[in-house]
């Protein structure tokens, strides 16, 4: 069976050629005799997967040397509780820009443990992001937390907030790799792997040392950010396949000419698949084109009745995985970094094969 283009929002596809190194280490790596999920994470061969993995992060999106770069479990979703929980440092409250589900989950979370003042927020069902000079950002917040990209809605952040001297928090599961950053800019970074890294299972952050060791009292010691920093983070054993395959992601990324290349990438692919919808009147995308996602595509077709046609039809033509969210609904295609441009053009097609038999 012919691989299929999946734009599934995550677990997304993974690189063709990631998957076969995969499959030709996974019984004996390098001449070990074992599969890496059969090592010990502490073995000189595991250790030496871990080191390179990081380094490669490293180099690909120019961390300074004064950030920790840790490899975790729990998902992204931890984080809404790691964050607070390491970052308020005894002050009472935090900032967060609210534009879409994955901000309202960390706003929820975060409520649990501090005052949260939403600084800023799209208005109800609008697909956009506030204006930075509306943003009401207060001085003595701990830390400012933002959504670069909201996978749900496709909405995705045109500036980068300037927070002044209060840290800035970013989930940047969705966008992570997708272009360069400028890393220095942010207190913490934290993205879970299934869309850009890696498989599932897998949650890299990336957090500025000054930062790290002065958690509240009665934090798990597994949400201590110090307790993986000290660690390396193998304080327990870490998701040990998912931080190999990210390495290997890593290693494509930078053979296939680093983020440079693929931001320009990306750029056309989202631009390409933009420029059918609105060149339609049979299909629609909501989001205001300031805001629009490199890597979540939602869209609409004009006649609902016949969105049950398109995705059987599109799955028939080898196109997989583009039902949208069951809170948004239409279509959402997720072109992450592992879509080649190929895959968007073939969707393009069908989509304008589909109206011509359909519109």
């Amino acid at each position: 069976m012919s691989r299929v283009y999946n734009f599934s929002a995550g677990p997304a596809a993974l690189p063709e050629d990631v998957l076969k190194q995969a499959q030709e280490e996974l019984l004996d790596w390098h001449g070990s005799g074992m599969s890496v999920m059969e090592m010990s994470h502490r073995g000189k061969e595991y250790m030496s997967i871990a080191a390179e993995a990081e380094s490669g992060l490293r180099e690909l999106m120019a961390i300074p040397d004064n950030y920790r770069v840790l490899f975790l479990q729990g998902g992204a979703s931890s984080q809404f509780a790691m964050v607070p929980l390491n970052l308020l440092k005894g002050k009472s409250g935090a900032d967060y820009i609210n534009t879409g589900s994955w901000s309202k989950k960390a706003i929820a979370e975060a409520k649990r443990y501090c005052d949260v003042n939403i600084a800023g927020a799209n208005p109800e069902g609008q697909f956009t992001v506030p204006a930075e000079a509306d943003l009401n950002l207060n001085a003595d917040a701990a830390y400012v937390h933002y959504t670069p990209n909201e996978t749900i809605q496709g909405i995705e952040f045109p500036y980068v907030p300037d927070t002044g001297d209060v840290p800035l928090v970013a989930d940047f599961s969705s966008t992570i790799l997708s272009r360069p950053v400028d890393v220095s800019k942010y207190g913490i970074i934290y993205a879970g792997a299934q869309k850009n890294i890696g498989p599932a299972g897998l949650t890299v952050v990336i957090v500025r040392e000054d930062l790290i060791g002065d958690a509240a009292d009665g934090t798990p010691t597994m949400f201590n950010y110090a307790t993986h920093s000290g660690a390396d983070s193998m304080y327990n054993t870490p998701p040990t396949y998912g931080w190999y395959l990210a390495g290997l992601v890593f290693k494509w990324l930078k053979n296939n000419g680093g983020l440079d290349v693929m931001a320009a990438v990306n750029e056309r692919k989202a631009e390409a698949l933009y420029a059918a919808i609105d060149g339609s009147d049979f299909y629609n995308n909501p989001v205001d084109p300031a805001c629009r996602s490199w890597m979540n595509v939602p869209f609409t077709l004009a006649d609902s009745e016949l969105d049950a046609a398109f995705l059987s039809e599109a799955s028939e033509a080898g196109l997989k995985t583009l039902k949208g969210h069951r809170s948004v609904g239409g279509m959402r295609a997720s072109i992450y970094n592992a879509m080649p441009e190929a895959g968007v053009q073939a969707l393009i097609e069908f989509m304008a094969d589909f109206e011509k038999r359909h519109g």
